[in-house]
């Protein structure tokens, strides 16, 4: 992910005030074993105009899952929780999952508690249907030393007893600085992999990201099984503009990343059953028609 969907993702965090009570989220439906979704990043200019016509698309495609990438004000794109999975029901798709940043600005040291702020993003979460809350980011500051890395995986495992108290989980998404950033010779996802505690904390891979850091995504996944209980599926060609990185993305199994590989050891070793769509560059198509042949094409793989 680069930066500007960092920026997108900061841009939409929100500011809550008021206490919160914390209640265990009581009406969760049950959600199938396995599943593919559409991360609705992919569609973000067409979910900013109209979300509702585009998570009809998407329904319409076959999608029956979508992962959201925008949580404002205790909104998702601009309705409250139970507003959003009323339409989302409407359209017969579920949200398993979401993006949320979990920032320092979130936990208070002092009090050794979360700040209202992400105990709101936890239970609208719950709220909303979710079974997995995830961060997709890491502050600067976290970045610059083993110790504030260190320190802050704890808060992770925190977060992770939080979620679980909604029949939740919690888990991170990768970039490509976890895996070239080293620490005290450790990588950030090393460190990550060593300090999180497996029954709270997962590792949500996005094997477009991966490439080209010089980590082998299949080599990690099967020396920590069962850590991967979701993964964004995304493959990546050359860039064919200038920007940021090297690499793009495209429709899966078009590109050079060895995206179908990566996924068959995902749902063979690494415990996954999330699998979920992303595509940030579409090659001159539309974004709602690349995700209509990224789910054709993952379907044909036998998911």
């Amino acid at each position: 992910m680069t930066n500007s969907r960092r920026n997108f993702i900061r841009n939409t965090a929100f500011a809550a005030a008021g206490v919160m009570v914390v209640k265990p989220n009581l009406f969760a439906a049950s959600k199938p074993k396995n599943l593919i979704g559409v991360q609705l990043y992919s569609v973000r200019t067409d979910m900013k105009a109209n979300p509702i016509a585009t998570l009809e698309q998407l329904a319409k495609m076959g999608y029956k899952h979508v992962e959201h990438a925008n949580y404002a004000n205790r909104k998702f794109y601009g309705y409250s929780a139970t507003e959003f999975k009323k339409i989302l029901d409407g359209f017969g798709l579920q949200m398993p999952s979401g993006h949320s940043m979990l920032e320092l600005k979130h936990w208070d040291a002092a009090k050794k508690d979360f700040t209202d702020e992400w105990k709101y993003t936890v239970e609208d979460a719950a709220t909303a249907g979710m079974q997995y809350v995830i961060s997709p980011w890491l502050d600067d500051e976290l970045r610059a030393s083993y110790d504030a890395m260190r320190s802050f995986a704890d808060v992770f495992n925190k977060s992770g007893a939080l979620c679980n108290t909604y029949g939740m989980k919690f888990g991170y998404h990768n970039h490509n600085f976890e895996f070239v950033k080293n620490l005290n010779s450790h990588s950030i996802y090393e460190i990550l992999l060593e300090y999180t505690d497996p029954s709270k904390v997962f590792l949500q891979l996005d094997m477009g990201n991966i490439y080209g850091t010089g980590a082998d995504p299949i080599a990690i996944v099967k020396n920590n099984p069962g850590r991967f209980l979701s993964v964004h599926v995304k493959d990546e060609i050359k860039a064919t503009e200038p920007g940021e990185s090297p690499y793009e993305s495209c429709v899966i199994g078009k590109g050079i990343a060895g995206t179908k590989a990566i996924t068959e050891v995902c749902a063979s070793i690494g415990g996954t059953t999330h699998f979920i769509v992303e595509q940030e560059s579409y090659q001159g198509q539309t974004p709602l028609t690349s995700v209509k042949q990224d789910l054709a094409i993952l379907k044909s793989w036998g998911y």
